[in-house]
């Protein structure tokens, strides 16, 4: 694999690679299962070191345990860094917004986001960490929301759903810039929020009372669980897994709802056949999010359907035994379903290995 070609999680990967082959060369040379010559060692060691130097320089990425931990607690700092600037922006316009005339108003509302929308592509064109970039483009993001709200405020307009569209367009337009995915989840939750309004508001209710049916989620999980497979996103590092995740819990969470209280639905059928239905397709779609995970190796598509699984088990077993069973016996039933559960699990990671082996 080409240097060039690499993204910045691939390059992560590289280094880690590198130090798990070196662990392991150190292991065998010790139990006597290899030996190699000096002159071979050094320029093994003169090489790794040359290409750990060269994807450090390009990627920045992390080319030890100490790095690996301060990158995590930068990450972090960042973060909280960019909330808490957003939040200050948010209070500093309610705080001064009333001894503003309505020239300056606006002309804040319009410079602000655009000019620090175009700092955080400086930044992210400059600096190969980007920390400073996505705090930039979420404060950024903070001033552009504020805009369309305070501008609807001045100039009275009515308010409606087409507004999380154009939050989300800008979500993804810094998201991918920057490659920030705290930004990308704002935007897949615009985008959401904006089309369950919309399927709401085409049931005939008023948009702004989407949540009060759950199936108005279907169709946003659809769209989010495909958007990813439209293009190639291995330069950017956890997109994917966020679309996969957000699209699971969109699907699975109106389901669980559903599952208990039949009564919200669409469906003009008994709250009871509802709740049956939808319990059916809870466990059926859980299974299948198990297996395709595991399939395509999605490890966090495999833990969701897992944890939606046990959610919707637990959920029946409440439903049968908690009113009138011991509570002792209730949660101990929760312990064997759990180690049985544990069981499962293990025959079906036994046999995988079986597989590999072969």
């Amino acid at each position: 694999m080409e240097e060039n070609s690499l993204s910045q999680c691939d390059a992560q990967q590289r280094v880690d690679q590198i130090h798990a082959f070196q662990q392991e060369m150190d292991e065998l040379e010790n139990d006597n299962v290899i030996e190699i010559s000096a002159e071979q060692k050094n320029r093994l060691s003169g090489y790794h070191q040359q290409l750990l130097q060269r994807l450090s320089d390009t990627y920045d990425v992390d080319t030890s345990r100490q790095s690996k931990q301060l990158s995590l607690g930068m990450r972090i700092a960042s973060m909280l860094g960019a909330l808490a600037m957003a939040t200050s922006i948010f209070f500093l316009f309610y705080q001064f917004w009333g001894y503003l005339n309505t020239a300056v108003q606006v002309s804040i509302l319009v410079i602000a986001p655009i000019l620090l929308f175009i700092v955080s592509l400086k930044l992210a064109q400059a600096e190969k960490s980007a920390y400073y970039s996505k705090i930039a483009a979420l404060v950024s993001l903070a001033c552009f929301v504020l805009n369309l709200s305070m501008l609807g405020q001045i100039f009275n307009i009515t308010p409606s759903p087409n507004a999380f569209a154009v939050w989300a367009a800008f979500s993804f337009l810094l998201a991918y810039a920057c490659n920030a995915r705290l930004l990308l989840f704002f935007g897949i939750v615009s985008l959401s929020g904006f089309i369950a309004m919309k399927v709401g508001s085409w049931s005939g209710m008023y948009w702004i009372n989407f949540g009060e049916r759950p199936e108005n989620f279907l169709l946003p999980s659809l769209l989010i669980f495909l958007l990813p497979h439209f293009s190639d996103h291995r330069r950017f590092s956890g997109f994917a897994s966020i679309y996969n995740v957000m699209a699971m819990i969109m699907l699975f969470l109106p389901i669980l709802i559903l599952s208990n209280w039949g009564e919200i639905s669409y469906l003009s059928w008994s709250p009871e056949m509802v709740e049956g239905c939808y319990q059916l397709t809870g466990f059926a779609l859980s299974v299948a999010a198990i297996w395709f995970g595991v399939k395509r190796q999605w490890g966090e598509v495999t833990n969701t359907g897992n944890v939606f699984f046990i959610l919707f088990l637990y959920t029946k077993f409440f439903d049968w035994w908690w009113d009138w069973m011991p509570k002792y016996i209730f949660f101990f039933i929760l312990g064997l379903s759990a180690l049985l559960a544990l069981m499962v699990f293990k025959r079906v990671r036994l046999s995988d290995l079986s597989k590999g082996a072969t």
